[in-house]
């Protein structure tokens, strides 16, 4: 069946789902040269394949609040692709979750996952329950009740959930617990765990992170670097904050961060001190524009960081953040490189708007790998019963996300014009993860 076929029929199949036919769609215009080139590919149906999940599981979750009602949300685990190795995707617990959503982080974990070299396929999960606003206590009953359904379908060797929105370090731990509990063994099902109970150094980094590092070979290809560059970074979050950390360590501008109420500005840039005050803020749920009283700077309400004036643009909050609007805002602020932190944060017609400018673009699902890098270097640690040192772990983060950088910008290269002002990551992460799990299905032939 042909790309185009393919689109069609899910459009007609899944109207309801947007954000999932969105990704569709980027993956299909990119790699048709390489799908076309490939017979095998075709004669396999290799697209319509990956375009339906293996499977996808939904549940209720019962739960008690604080006041001994019994209140119910939806769960989800989208199991998309274990052709390269165990799914892995995280899990996300917020009040826009439904089906098009987590299929479309599915889908793009497929390739996000690939792009690492690493044994893992794609999958995502989570729930429409929202975290803000609730006790500790009904955090951890509601974590407790949602991997009571889950556990039965998941495992070290067979589905792998990590974190994402609204699941951190302390909603793992509740889940990893209920799991050990229910399954009377003690393995590495879950990743983003505690150190001391078989989680990994710099897993809470890695994200943002690896969206700075990736930038940082984007420019080196032009013989520059972060020194003196104005930085913009939406969200507030473990990914935005942590991107904002090591630009700043890398002598560049931090301008911005962001969150749903508003944009914090600070003109002298937000130094370590600054973020770990942030950091601070965030983890006891105090609001962002508190910041001004203690150290200047602007609060804007309603306001998103895109009015400024700078060279890069880190989008790190969430899904279709930047419309078109917002991204013609960037071109005229000056922005030069824009390196995706979130997933899918700029809308398709913001993404054709700044290649059509030739802005710099490198799309989530290479530059945001980071996170399920790591994740993966967690479950080899978990395997062996051994912890790597923050060191060695951080000159592996940097490794591979040089070696995503390298190979989508081959796979760019190769098809593009010797004369184009731009690389085009997005085509080459999306021919360089695609190639990897087809060629998988072509050598099993009919199954999976």
């Amino acid at each position: 069946m042909k790309l185009q076929d393919v689109i069609n029929d899910l459009e007609k199949r899944y109207p309801h789902q947007p954000e999932f036919i969105q990704a569709v769609k980027e993956v299909a215009i990119t790699i048709s040269s390489v799908y076309d080139s490939h017979p095998d590919y075709s004669r396999c149906n290799i697209f319509e394949r990956l375009t339906e999940p293996d499977r996808t599981i939904s549940f209720r979750i019962n739960w008690e609040d604080d006041q001994g009602n019994i209140q119910v949300n939806r769960g989800w685990r989208v199991q998309f692709s274990n052709a390269i190795g165990p799914y892995k995707g995280g899990l996300r617990f917020h009040p826009t979750v439904n089906e098009s959503v987590l299929k479309f982080l599915g889908f793009e974990q497929i390739f996000k996952n690939a792009l690492t070299g690493l044994p893992m396929g794609g999958g995502k999960g989570g729930s429409d329950f929202d975290p803000k606003g609730k006790s500790d206590s009904e955090i951890r009953r509601f974590c407790y009740a949602f991997i009571r359904e889950l556990y039965k379908y998941i495992g070290k060797d067979m589905d792998v959930p990590a974190g994402d929105i609204g699941v951190g370090g302390r909603e793992v731990s509740y889940m990893f617990a209920m799991y050990k509990n229910l399954t009377h063994e003690y393995s590495g099902v879950l990743t983003g765990k505690g150190v001391g109970f078989g989680g990994s150094l710099i897993r809470t980094e890695a994200t943002g992170y690896g969206a700075v590092y990736f930038l940082e070979n984007m420019l080196g290809v032009h013989k520059d670097n972060l020194t003196n560059k104005r930085v913009l970074v939406s969200g507030a979050g473990n990914v935005s904050l942590h991107a904002a950390e090591k630009a700043a360590s890398l002598d560049a501008i931090v301008l911005t961060v962001s969150d749903s109420k508003g944009t914090l500005y600070d003109a002298k840039g937000f130094d370590q001190e600054k973020i770990d005050w942030l950091k601070k803020q965030k983890e006891q749920r105090k609001p962002l524009e508190e910041y001004v009283a203690v150290f200047g700077g602007e609060w804007l309400a309603g306001q998103k960081p895109w009015q400024f004036e700078a060279d890069v643009a880190l989008p790190c909050a969430t899904q279709n953040e930047v419309d078109i609007a917002e991204a013609k805002q960037m071109h005229e602020n000056g922005v030069k490189y824009i390196v995706e932190g979130a997933n899918m944060p700029l809308t398709a017609e913001a993404i054709d708007y700044v290649r059509e400018k030739n802005i710099h673009y490198a799309p989530g699902k290479a530059a945001n790998a980071g996170g399920v890098a790591v994740s993966g270097l967690e479950m080899s640690q978990n395997s062996v019963r051994q912890y790597r040192s923050f060191e060695d772990l951080d000159l592996q983060l940097h490794r591979i996300i040089k070696d995503i950088h390298d190979s989508a910008m081959r796979a760019a290269l190769a098809c593009q014009p010797e004369d184009a002002p731009c690389i085009d990551y997005m085509t080459g992460a999306n021919i360089v993860g695609f190639s990897r799990v087809a060629d998988a299905l072509v050598a099993y032939g009919i199954l999976n």
